[in-house]
């Protein structure tokens, strides 16, 4: 059912949560160790970024920009220009949500080797609301020309996901959450910039079949509604796609022609995100009914990370209850 490769606590009470934001500042600090251009700088806030655990080994090679993420994005250019690698790190809402502008022209437009981090997205923020929950950010850096979008699913997967970036020659934005969340992949798990990989393929003998294509810290979630409706009689799979940009369009081939449905699920505005590029695509390819499970043209709200991903539909319950009255 569970790909060989993932955590086998996986739907268990035993499953581990790490914040992924932890998994960064583990794969910078290896990337700077690696890589002697590798730079970072951070918006005043290297703790919440976990940028701290750079900055601490590379004290030469950290910066404190201040509050002024507008400024760290094209100092960050500048100092690719001169052969760096530079990690900028903040809330996503300010960055790239207050930078978008010097991230779309000194940055993408020059394709400067820079990498952006955004911390911090998605409703389950948590009590800090609307203002500091970013559900666009997704949207507004996958339009950007040269960019690549990455959604790591929990902390191991962040760690490879900066190590890849370090390798990767040209911008990318990683999307990171707050909260502890479950670890669902091993030291195993296969990651690649642009590539999707299956965690849970569904049972031959269900004739109705649904597919499941998640992104980012959701994927526990999906995993545990999967595991429910095959129990029910459902034939589900799902498929992670911690790249959005660019899309990994032959394994959509291949999961769109095994699915009567597919449904996207993704802590972002269902405009823009993950399901408007699977529904983009597959239009064009092997056209069929998509169901997108996200936030539907709302802004955040203060509370608890788990009662905010129950009231926006985003918790395992919701994505059963979905897919059982669609099917």
């Amino acid at each position: 059912m569970f790909a060989e490769h993932l955590d086998k606590k996986i739907c268990t009470t035993e499953v581990d949560r790490v914040p992924n934001r932890n998994g960064y500042g583990e794969g910078l600090k290896k990337a700077g160790e690696i890589d002697q251009n590798i730079v970072a700088l951070s918006a005043d806030l290297t703790g919440s970024t976990r940028t701290n655990i750079f900055a601490e080994a590379f004290p030469e090679r950290f910066v404190q920009v201040g509050i002024a993420e507008q400024n760290m994005a094209s100092v960050a250019s500048g100092m690719a220009a001169m052969g760096k690698v530079p990690f900028i790190a903040s809330y996503a809402m300010f960055s790239p949500g207050r930078s978008w502008e010097q991230v779309r022209t000194t940055i993408a437009y020059n394709e400067s080797n820079v990498k952006i981090i955004g911390a911090h997205a998605g409703v389950s923020v948590g009590p800090d609301g609307a203002t500091h929950q970013a559900i666009e950010d997704m949207a507004i850096m996958r339009v950007i020309p040269n960019m690549v979008v990455l959604a790591p699913c929990d902390a191991i997967e962040a760690r490879k996901a900066t190590l890849a970036a370090a390798e990767y020659v040209g911008p990318v934005y990683i999307r990171l959450a707050r909260d502890k969340t479950p670890v669902v992949t091993t030291d195993e798990s296969p990651f690649e910039i642009g590539k999707a990989e299956l965690f849970m393929k569904k049972d031959a003998a269900h004739k109705k079949t649904v597919g499941i294509i998640v992104t980012g810290v959701l994927a526990h979630n999906a995993l545990t509604a999967a595991q429910k409706l095959q129990e029910e009689g459902v034939g589900v799979s799902v498929l992670h796609m911690a790249t959005i940009k660019p899309l990994d369009t032959k394994a959509l081939d291949t999961f769109a022609s095994e699915h009567d449905i597919l449904v996207t699920v993704e802590e972002h505005q269902v405009a823009g995100g993950l399901g408007s590029a699977v529904a983009e695509y597959i239009s064009q390819t092997n056209p069929k009914k998509i169901i997108p499970i996200g936030i539907h043209d709302e802004f955040g709200q203060s509370g608890e990370p788990e009662e905010l991903l129950a009231h926006y539909g985003l918790d395992s319950d919701s994505i059963i209850q979905i897919i059982r009255d669609t099917i």
